[in-house]
């Protein structure tokens, strides 16, 4: 294709990963066979028709029998990592996924398909937005969401946005002229959303493209050069930003055997914590129906694998509701749990409805950051200021500088502290010893007790 080079397309990784595509490719086009695959129709609704749409329920019929998969669970599954693609879509949503509640799916137009290697610019995606502001009907309203995602593109192209507009206003009327019907308009504009869906996804779903690693370095570098022309009075400006970048590039290389290393060892760390690899106490509930696993992981009486995996990140602790409750406690023993508190009222901020997200915002400035805030947080100075001049417009990100910032400072103090402390590790030996009585009691020397 033409966005890759000749090494990139026969890149192991890329061949592998085109591999999968024609694969769930291939299962699509059988889906959509008129004779042996789902069948599409158009469906009642009130006083309305939907066009050329299918059931969930019928997707995962075919699948089951058109492959070895025997449980529906399992079905569900495979045709959630097809959505996950964009290959077929709900149309009352923008979250790409099987739902077993009667929603209605439509299949992607070929167009689309990630096959095609498409890697779209936010330029693209402005075009896309502006057009649905255009047509101005209920079913096309932006979402929260795509309305701040517009709000900071037009800020962002403000000098070439009525180019933008025009090449907007052009595709529609081009889309008018060509004289198609309501209904071919319709599926349009849903194939054209789902595409968006897959490349721009929603806020918390898993976003399946892959991003260009020149890229990431490029975004992860504050002293990128831009295209500015160079002159002799730059000029040895810029041959000092050359060099540094080729410093900072041979910095982030890393032989294989390290990255082969460091992945093994992460796979050992986190093995016996796989049900697919190890067998769990109890019985796994993705091959049974029993959800006692679950409900062992959600208690707040956590067993001993749960403390032990505490000890492997700060992210572990904190995704673990009985290890934020004892890491926000170690805090307050030691007067600095205004830290966590901050960082865990700017994940709230990140979830809150769109209407609540400025006042929130504001709390969180007068708790936290403003001259004389109760809680008052220990920032940088260039963190302060970023986050004060995304107040002016607050959205959901306007402290993602300032959680950075704490959250670095907890993992590199408080935390290590905190795997150190008496009140981990007498948790940790507890839950040992716990887990020691239940295997003697299975052997059947019950009279051993702990003491």
């Amino acid at each position: 294709k033409d966005t890759l080079s000749c090494t990139d397309i026969f890149s192991p990784v890329c061949l592998s990963f085109i591999f999968v595509l024609l694969q769930i490719e291939d299962i699509v086009t059988h889906i959509q066979d008129e004779t042996e695959g789902v069948p599409i129709r158009t469906v009642k609704s009130f006083m309305t028709k939907i066009p050329s749409v299918m059931c969930m329920s019928l997707i995962l019929f075919w699948i089951t029998l058109s492959s070895s998969v025997a449980l529906t669970a399992e079905a569900m599954h495979i045709g959630t990592l097809i959505a996950a693609q964009g290959y077929f879509f709900p149309i009352s949503d923008h979250v790409l996924s099987l739902k077993d509640d009667g929603t209605f799916y439509r299949f992607q137009a070929p167009y689309f398909w990630p096959s095609n290697c498409w890697e779209p610019e936010n330029t693209d995606y402005a075009i896309y937005l502006c057009k649905r502001t255009m047509q101005n009907k209920t079913r096309l309203e932006l979402a929260d969401y795509e309305a701040e995602n517009l709000a900071r593109l037009q800020r962002a192209f403000a000098r070439k946005w009525e180019f933008i507009y025009m090449q907007a206003e052009a595709q529609v009327k081009y889309v008018i002229d060509r004289k198609k019907d309501k209904t071919e308009r319709k599926i349009l504009d849903s194939q054209e959303r789902a595409f968006w869906d897959v490349h721009r996804p929603v806020p918390g779903c898993v976003n399946t493209t892959e991003m260009d690693i020149r890229k990431c370095r490029r975004l992860k570098n504050p002293h990128r050069v831009k295209k500015v022309l160079v002159t002799k009075n730059n000029f040895c400006f810029f041959l000092f930003q050359i060099l540094f970048l080729h410093a900072q590039l041979d910095r982030h290389c890393m032989k294989m055997s390290k990255v082969a290393e460091s992945l093994i060892s992460y796979t050992e760390q986190y093995m016996e914590y796989d049900p697919f690899l190890m067998a769990p106490e109890p019985s796994n509930p993705w091959t049974s129906d029993d959800p006692s696993l679950w409900d062992l992981e959600a208690s707040k009486e956590p067993s001993q694998q749960r403390v032990k995996k505490w000890g492997f990140s700060l992210e572990e602790a904190l995704k673990d509701p009985a290890g934020q409750d004892l890491f926000l406690k170690f805090l307050e023993s030691e007067f600095s749990s205004e830290n966590l508190r901050f960082w865990l009222s700017v994940q709230d901020l990140k979830r809150m409805p769109q209407q609540d997200v400025a006042q929130r915002a504001q709390d969180i400035w007068t708790e936290f950051l403003a001259e004389g805030a109760p809680s008052s947080i220990n920032l940088d100075s260039h963190s302060y200021e970023r986050t004060s001049q995304n107040l002016k417009d607050p959205g959901r990100y306007s402290y993602e500088d300032a959680q950075d910032h704490i959250y670095k400072l907890m993992k590199s103090d408080s935390y290590t502290r905190f795997l150190r402390s008496n009140v981990y590790q007498d948790l940790l030996m507890a839950r040992k010893k716990v887990c020691v009585f239940f295997v003697i009691t299975r052997v059947g020397l019950c009279h051993v007790v702990w003491t």
